[in-house]
């Protein structure tokens, strides 16, 4: 007798449960996406859900969000593979009710539906709020850059144009050289080099010349159109510096607001940009808006520190903790930096490491900006002068703004462990959702494609979490109340 454990045989005749329903289980994923779509209304959040009156009968919208929903649940983001399952996997069998529509129409849903689909993801977020999940006040914000599907060597810059052209102009510059010596030879001796070495060095002068050609066309396409960049499979995508391990790659810069007690992503927004200090404010009102609190703090990283966009945020009622990264190069010589001079509010005066006041002189504009200057005229005879300027006096320039970046740099220096919860909050639902998409990360082409994609991705975070948190049983009966 064999001492495994021994499937069943092929041909025994099976008596199967008389109902689809009885295949899939109470805590099933799939239970949770049919509820869920179950209260959408798809005429309100711009999906087609009334058919034709003549022609063949289309598959309904609310069909085809299941699939999509399923399968970003389950890391199956192609439409081809999501058209194979339709017809082997059980639960999308139950969910589709044996409907197995066509790769071409999976994937047209998601390319014509990209607006509703990105509210799709929005009504999941306010259903969060209605189930008490966005209780709390505190945001981490932080972007990540997500590669599209465009290669490196299929995007260009102004540099790296140059560079080409530069290369190509040398080696035909070399070529040419070795005809001219060809020639030469021939004219002198009557010796013809080899037919197949000319033959060769005929075809790689002819190839140079197509690729310089191609290459002035990308350039001369700038110049029309003011790009500063030129991406041949993914106009919109844009190369981005990222780490030290992997400086550049071709694809989009995603912002994501994620809220610290249950780590739900409550905003996300998909850019060009391959900076984050312009989407502060944005991403933090956006947070705002749907969260429940009136008192919302908002963490992120000094790669969004600009003074505008923190007084923005303070502006709209949110109070922000960003690290002031260090630009000044007085430290590395030796000198005194702006933060060693202290400043008296009372007295409007700044405070120097020598105890001498430095009082308001003027105010002038810098980028649009109102800047107030301070000095002293006791700096010639200061004796630690050498370790604080070189020049005739030390200046000291305040943003008139500079009261706020002040106080957010008092928050943060009243309880420092707010950047480690920044650092446990927003970093993991990107390292998640990246694991999700595979290498290759997005599938679609153009920025508003791309949106729609991001939108399922952070929508099928959001509702494994809330699953995790609460278990399906208890989400769809929290959804149905």
């Amino acid at each position: 007798m064999s001492q495994f454990i021994e499937g069943l045989d092929r041909q025994q005749t099976m008596l199967l449960p008389e109902h689809l329903d009885d295949y899939v289980g109470e805590n099933s994923p799939v239970r949770a996406i049919d509820a869920f779509a179950n209260l959408l209304d798809l005429d309100v959040l711009g999906f087609n859900a009334r058919p034709a009156a003549t022609g063949r009968p289309g598959y309904h919208p609310g069909l085809m969000l299941r699939i999509y929903l399923y399968g970003y649940l389950n890391q199956v983001q192609s439409s081809r593979r999501l058209e194979r399952e339709c017809g082997r996997n059980l639960e999308l069998i139950w969910l589709t009710g044996r409907l197995k529509p066509d790769f071409k129409t999976i994937a047209d849903f998601r390319k014509d539906n990209g607006p509703a689909i990105r509210k799709v993801c929005q009504q999941f977020v306010a259903l969060c709020r209605n189930m008490g999940l966005l209780d709390g006040d505190v945001v981490a914000i932080d972007g990540s850059r997500f590669k599209a599907l465009n290669s490196k060597a299929k995007n260009y810059t102004r540099g790296k144009l140059g560079q080409k052209l530069g290369e190509i102009d040398k080696a035909i510059e070399r070529y040419l050289g070795e005809l001219d010596r060809a020639d030469e030879v021939f004219e002198q001796t009557g010796t013809v080099l080899p037919e197949a070495r000319m033959e060769r060095t005929l075809r790689k002068l002819e190839h140079l010349q197509k690729e310089a050609l191609r290459y002035r066309s990308i350039e001369q396409r700038m110049d029309e159109t003011g790009e500063t960049q030129v991406s041949l499979s993914d106009p919109d995508a844009r190369s981005m510096a990222t780490t030290a391990r992997m400086p550049r790659i071709v694809g989009y810069n995603v912002q994501t607001a994620v809220e610290a007690d249950n780590h739900l992503i409550v905003a996300h927004e998909v850019t060009m940009l391959g900076f984050d200090r312009d989407a502060l404010s944005m991403m933090a009102v956006a947070a705002r808006d749907e969260m429940t609190t009136d008192q919302l703090t908002a963490i992120a990283d000094k790669g969004y520190y600009k003074g505008e966009e923190i007084v923005a945020s303070e502006d709209a009622g949110i109070s922000v903790v960003v690290p002031k990264p260090m630009t000044s190069n007085a430290a590395a010589r030796g000198q005194f930096d702006k933060a060693d001079f202290a400043y008296d509010r009372d007295k409007d005066v700044y405070v120097c490491p020598a105890g001498e006041n430095l009082t308001y002189r003027f105010t002038g504009q810098q980028d649009g900006k109102a800047i107030r200057s301070y000095w002293s005229g006791a700096c010639a005879e200061c004796p630690i002068k050498t370790k604080c300027t070189t020049g005739k006096e030390r200046r000291v320039r305040r943003w008139e703004h500079e009261d706020v970046l002040e106080r957010v740099q008092e928050r943060l220096d009243a309880d420092p462990t707010q950047l480690a919860v920044r650092c446990m909050t927003v970093e993991h639902p990107f390292g998640t959702i990246k694991s999700w998409m595979g290498a290759t990360h997005f599938k679609m082409r153009r920025l508003k494609n791309v949106a729609a994609e991001m939108a399922l991705h952070v929508l099928a975070y959001n509702m494994t979490r809330v699953m995790n948190l609460m278990g399906i049983p208890a989400m769809i009966a929290a959804m149905k109340a």
